[in-house]
């Protein structure tokens, strides 16, 4: 009787380069580079009344939010990211909800981070230079609110 590996058992750590990013439900244009997917909840010590215990408990506090920086080639013509972006200069309340996938090789996400009521923090134009050979990439700080993260 043979008890026989199956390579269906096998876990494996999921590679980070096939993502997609959506704002509001549409899909941007490509980008190249994510991060600051993070996310850290203070520690708050308490110290209960006289006769407790003299050791404080730990309990968890407000989250504290950073901000997700997303990086792509600079395209041509409008987006809807521009558009975004424009609203924001005219100091227009505009919030959105941003929703990065890691997808597996067939497409489907595996791991999703949502964030809520996000905006732009910081653009950053490329660095330009006649001697470079290389695409121009800008970057987007994104400010939020709350983060979400859920497998399914």
């Amino acid at each position: 009787m043979s008890t026989g590996n199956s390579t269906q058992n096998i876990v494996w750590p999921l590679p980070k380069f096939y993502f997609q990013v959506s704002v509001d439900g549409t899909t941007q244009s490509s980008f190249q580079e994510v991060s600051g997917l993070e996310t850290e909840p203070a520690t708050v010590e308490y110290r209960p009344g006289h006769g407790q215990p003299a050791a404080p408990t730990k309990l968890s506090g407000l989250a504290k939010a950073g901000h997700v920086t997303l990086k792509r080639g600079v395209v041509a013509h409008g987006s809807a990211l521009a558009t975004w972006l424009s609203q924001i200069k005219a100091n227009a309340s505009a919030r959105r909800t941003v929703v990065i996938q890691l997808l597996n090789e067939s497409g489907q996400p595996t791991m999703t981070w949502t964030l809520a009521n996000a905006s732009p923090a910081k653009v950053s134009a490329p660095s330009l230079g006649s001697e470079a050979n290389e695409v121009a990439v800008e970057s987007l700080d994104l400010a939020f609110e709350t983060m979400v993260i859920s497998a399914p």
